[in-house]
């Protein structure tokens, strides 16, 4: 499988470049193309250290609600010994360039490019660093629903390389995904996986459900078909879907198409929206 990921540089357009982009926000979606992941929109964190985040989705009432999500940039020596302030937090990391030292309940792991960590509510960990070149990594974070009865899954470190893609049936792989955990363990109440497409492979219907998603271009261009509109998007690009949002795409070629993806799942619906 292909280890090509694309990750923001930031710097700033010329004054000549065209004003308008493709960026989009809708009441059903949005769309933040990698030409909007500048300088200007990074944001600093507390407790980090040469460190910025590209804030690309949070939780926002009447849109997408369950989650966050930053690309994390770190210069080398930089990191944090306390970077997550929310105790019920849980959190995916995604490395998408460099290399990330990250100690997790003790255990020393060196994450290279596809390098992936699942990290439980309360779980210690600290990330750093030691290379001689900055890191760039997804970090999606969500507030865990525990249930009782169910244990908190454990933590694990992987690679992308590690695991086999499954296919979706009757596409003859033209459209497969990288899962990360096994989709029946109603433990887990998210998903981040990697969804690839060859040249020509579709979703041929549009999706409609209760999933709350994002979407991070790691690779390739496609067509995608969001609420009755069609959208073109690339490597680099960010979608950010609200619950019940029509979807498919249309992989364009020449090359494969792959992005991060994050939903919510395995949980009741809640019946009350405010305790």
């Amino acid at each position: 499988m292909s280890t090509s990921y694309y990750a923001p540089q930031g710097g700033h357009p010329p004054q000549t470049q065209l004003t308008a982009d493709r960026a989009v926000f809708t009441d059903a979606f949005a769309l933040i193309p990698k030409g909007v992941m500048r300088d200007i929109v990074t944001s600093q964190l507390p407790f980090w250290q040469g460190t910025r985040a590209w804030v690309l989705a949070r939780p926002l009432s009447g849109f997408a609600e369950t989650f966050s999500q930053y690309i994390m940039e770190v210069q080398p020596g930089g990191g944090s010994d306390k970077p997550e302030p929310e105790a019920e937090a849980e959190a995916v990391l995604f490395v998408v360039e460099g290399e990330l030292t990250l100690t997790l309940d003790g255990v020393r792991h060196v994450m290279a490019p596809g390098g992936y960590a699942f990290i439980p509510p309360g779980a210690e960990w600290r990330a750093r660093n030691d290379s001689q070149a900055p890191v760039r990594f997804h970090w999606i974070r969500k507030a865990y629903e525990f249930v009782d009865g169910l244990e908190v899954p454990e933590a694990f470190v992987t690679n992308e390389q590690a695991i086999v893609p499954s296919e979706m049936p009757g596409t003859e792989g033209r459209w497969s995904t990288t899962r990360f955990v096994d989709p029946t363990d109603v433990r887990h109440d998210m998903h981040v996986t990697i969804v690839n497409f060859l040249p020509g492979g579709v979703i041929p219907f549009d999706e409609t459900h209760v999933m709350e998603h994002g979407l991070y271009v790691l690779e390739g261009k496609a067509v995608y078909h969001l609420n009755q509109q069609w959208i073109e998007v690339e490597a680099g690009d960010f979608m950010w879907l609200r619950a019940f949002c029509p979807q498919a795409c249309y992989a364009g070629g020449p090359g494969p198409f792959r992005y991060l993806l994050y939903k919510d799942v395995n949980r009741h619906a809640k019946l009350k929206l405010f305790r």
